[in-house]
Parts: structure tokens; C-alpha cells; sequence
């Protein structure tokens, strides 16, 4: 499937992709009426002159959108350079009981196609967590979401199958900040090889029981292949909903969570663990129980991979959903054996309607990303056997960002940022990097 951006104005070319029927002049005339209201829609092109709200009515709903992430690094790898990435996200949602009579039933498909370069590489900065969290997983298209959604039990079962990344459904976590310690469900940042995160998906089995009003479990199923997560193959398969072949396991989460209110603010609050089928190679003894390094035999199997998550998130002032400041916790642990990265923390805050401006927040975070004693310990043995200076990654990169979003309209933000990453994949060896961004994003 390729998909190709001509040179007409962008929301004329929207209107003829959705199969509106639009004629250009008709067009034209949609959004001289619908740039008048830029200064409130939160979609840039408006209402197209009311057909999204009549579609809406009728049970289709589009979520369509750019983000851009732009870096400059100031100090930290080997040069002083700028890089750029970006992501389109082109979605639509079916609500099958308005236009088929389907009684608590949606469809939904999202597909997503990222660009440009990533900073960190380029400029030889040996960080493990990204600065650009919106690069990777092949910078090429992605089938995202492909999922039917069913309620049950008045709408306290959900059953969701299909094509789903891991975060869309367990460890929800926002993704204001540009680095990826503070982005998205963390698992996914130190155990990715299996724990597939946005805009990577594979197929999936997603149920939920909404044990009370604002507490709810969920466990579900996804399938663990290596071709998921390899660049080559996504970017020849990225939008086919197939089943490659070379599946070694499934990734099971369990997850408890509850949103509470607080001196009637709302919170988040998610608990859980997981476990992956597949089996793990150990970083350093081999099927003997020697070091690998010492043999150079095979890598002992451990029969699964595990590890357990906790994630907070509480408004602390102002007007429930409005202005005020949020506060977050992420902890995130994997086992030692088999995970070069076993544990990533993060907290920080947001403050939304900074200065009366309703749609404008500043963000301030603090993490780190521990890399594996077990795989230092390795790479320090196989150093004094061949002579080698190889970096040893041992301990925390620790990183912090702060930003301010601005939204001159609300279909828009700027986010420039700072960030700082203190010794790089876990070493004092390399310089510590700073790093001046911008993050922006539009919703048409």
C-alpha cells in the first residue's frame, strides 16, 4: 500500500481521500468557513462546514495529525548537530451500532508513517533513551491499530481483538515530553524487543472488567515476533495485517487500575505485571553456567521474561480537568538476567493554564534508565580478554527535561525544550549531553 501527498492544498486532498464528494470549489468554500473559527475548533481545517460533526452523528470519527520533533545538541557524542523527525497519523473510527445496528461495537483503524533522523545516533551520544521520542520502529508506514472493539455487560466488558500496540490498552501514559523516559507505557522503553509501544503493532486480545465505577482489571495477549521490531522487514510490511512467521511467544500483562478523586481532583493510578512465553538469552553465562565470554557457547535460555510496572498520576490544584498542576510517577522493573536495561523511574509535573492561557502548560521531569550490572559485568571480562576499551554501560543515564507548550490556537502547540542527560547509557565515560528541542503537534 503506498500512499502519496499531492501538491493540492492539504485539506482538499482530506476531503477527496475520505470520499466526502467534495467538488474543489465546494472545498474552498468549507474552509473559508472554517478558518474563521480557528481561534476555538480544535481541529486546524475546522468542521469541514459541518460534514465531521454529521459523520460523527453517523458514526465515523477521524483522528488525523502531524507531530514534528526538532533537536539540537549543544554538548555530549563526538559534533554539534541538529536533527529533525516527524510522524502522520491518519485514523478513523466506526461506531457499528450507529451505522450497522452493531450493539456496542467499533471498529477502528489507524495507520502512521514517521520520517527524518535520529540525534542521538548521529551525533555518537550513547544514550539509551530517546531524544526524539517519536523516532524509530523504521522510519516508514506503520498499520498502527486495526481493531474490532465489543462491550458487554452494559459496557463493563471489553473485548477488544485485532492489530494493537501494547500502550494503546495496558500502562496508558501520556506523551507530552520529547524524550522517551517520560513518554508513553514504560515497559516498553526497557524491555522493547518484546514489549511493542506505538507505532509498532501485532496481533492482540485486550479485556477489560470495570470492576467498579473508577476501578477496573485488564489482562491481555500479544504476540511476540522479532520481525515486529526489525526495521528491514517494516519497512516492506509495515501496512499489511499478516502473520509473519517466526513467533516465539506471547506477552501476557496484568493490570490493576483505578481513578480516584482527590479533594475532587482525578487521578490515574495503574499497577501490574507482566510475563513473556518467549524465551530469553542470559547476558552472561552460557548453557553451562560459565561466563560467555570465558566459552563463547551458547547463551543459557531462561524460560520466560518478566517484570512489573507502577504508574501515578494525580491533579494536585486548581478546577478538576483545567487549570492546575498534575504530578506523575513511573517505576518500571524487568528481570536482571535477561534485560541489558532493567529499570527506568520517572517523575515530574505539569501545570496547565500557565499565564490565563487556557490551552498552554509547562512540564518539568526527572528520570533515569538503569543498564544491566549482568551485562556490564560481561562486556568488562570480554575487555580484558581481547584488550579491548569498549564503553562499559553500567548504572543510571539520568535525564531531565522542561518545556512550555504553546498553543496559539488549539488545533496547534509548539513545545520547545531542554533536556540534559547525565552519563549517557549508563556511563561516566561520555559526556553528558544538552540538548535544546521543539516538539509540535496539529490536529486537522
Amino acid at each position: 500500500m503506498l500512499i502519496h501527498f499531492s501538491k493540492r492544498p492539504l485539506a482538499g486532498l482530506m476531503l477527496a481521500c475520505l470520499g466526502l464528494g467534495a467538488t474543489a470549489a465546494h472545498a474552498d468554500d468549507t474552509m473559508k468557513s472554517d478558518f474563521s473559527d480557528m481561534s476555538t475548533s480544535k481541529y486546524l481545517f475546522g468542521d469541514w462546514g459541518g460534514t465531521r460533526s454529521r459523520l460523527a452523528d453517523e458514526g465515523v470519527t477521524f483522528d488525523l495529525g502531524y507531530g514534528s520533533e526538532l533537536a539540537h545538541n549543544y554538548s555530549g557524542g563526538d559534533r554539534e548537530i541538529t536533527r529533525y523527525t516527524d510522524q502522520w497519523k491518519l485514523g478513523t473510527a466506526f461506531d457499528l451500532q450507529k451505522l450497522w445496528g452493531w450493539n456496542g461495537a467499533k471498529f477502528t483503524i489507524v495507520v502512521t508513517d514517521r520520517n527524518g533522523r535520529n540525534i542521538g545516533a548521529d551525533a555518537n551520544i550513547g544514550n539509551n533513551q530517546l531524544i526524539q521520542e517519536v523516532y524509530g520502529r523504521g522510519q516508514t508506514w506503520h498499520l498502527t491499530i486495526f481493531a474490532l472493539e465489543q462491550k458487554f455487560l452494559d459496557d463493563r466488558l471489553t473485548l477488544k481483538l485485532g492489530r494493537l500496540p501494547v500502550g494503546e490498552d495496558v500502562n496508558q501514559f501520556s506523551c507530552d515530553f520529547q524524550n522517551l523516559t517520560f513518554c508513553g507505557a514504560q515497559p516498553g522503553n526497557i524491555v522493547g524487543d518484546y514489549w511493542v509501544n506505538w507505532p509498532t503493532s501485532q496481533w492482540a486480545a485486550v479485556v477489560k472488567y470495570a470492576t467498579t465505577e473508577n476501578t477496573w482489571v485488564q489482562i491481555a495477549g500479544y504476540q511476540v515476533n522479532p520481525k515486529y521490531v526489525d526495521d528491514s522487514y517494516a519497512s516492506h510490511n509495515g501496512l499489511v495485517p499478516g502473520f509473519p512467521s517466526g513467533t516465539t511467544g506471547a506477552l501476557i500483562p496484568l493490570e490493576f487500575g483505578w481513578k480516584p478523586t482527590v479533594n475532587g481532583l482525578p487521578g490515574s493510578y495503574r499497577a501490574g505485571v507482566w510475563y513473556n512465553t518467549s524465551k530469553g538469552n542470559d547476558l552472561y553465562l552460557d548453557v553451562n553456567h560459565q561466563p560467555i565470554a570465558l566459552t563463547g557457547n551458547t547463551a543459557l535460555q531462561h524460560d520466560g521474561r518478566k517484570g512489573a510496572w507502577i504508574t501515578f498520576s494525580q491533579q494536585v490544584t486548581g478546577t478538576a480537568g483545567g487549570e492546575g498542576a498534575t504530578v506523575f510517577l513511573n517505576i518500571t522493573s524487568a528481570d536482571h538476567a535477561t534485560s541489558p536495561t532493567n529499570n527506568q523511574f520517572a517523575l515530574g509535573m505539569e501545570y496547565k493554564g500557565i499565564f490565563g492561557r487556557p490551552n498552554d502548560f509547562i512540564g518539568a521531569a526527572f528520570g533515569g534508565s538503569y543498564a544491566s550490572g549482568y551485562a556490564a559485568k560481561n562486556q568488562r571480562l570480554i575487555n580484558e580478554l581481547t584488550g579491548s576499551d569498549t564503553i562499559v554501560n553500567r548504572g543510571y543515564e539520568r535525564v531531565s527535561e522542561v518545556f512550555y507548550s504553546w498553543s496559539p490556537i488549539p488545533s496547534i502547540a509548539l513545545r520547545p525544550n531542554l533536556q540534559y542527560i547525565q552519563d549517557p547509557g549508563g556511563s561516566s565515560q561520555r559526556n553528558n549531553a544538552f540538548v535544546l528541542g521543539l516538539k509540535t503537534s496539529v490536529a486537522f
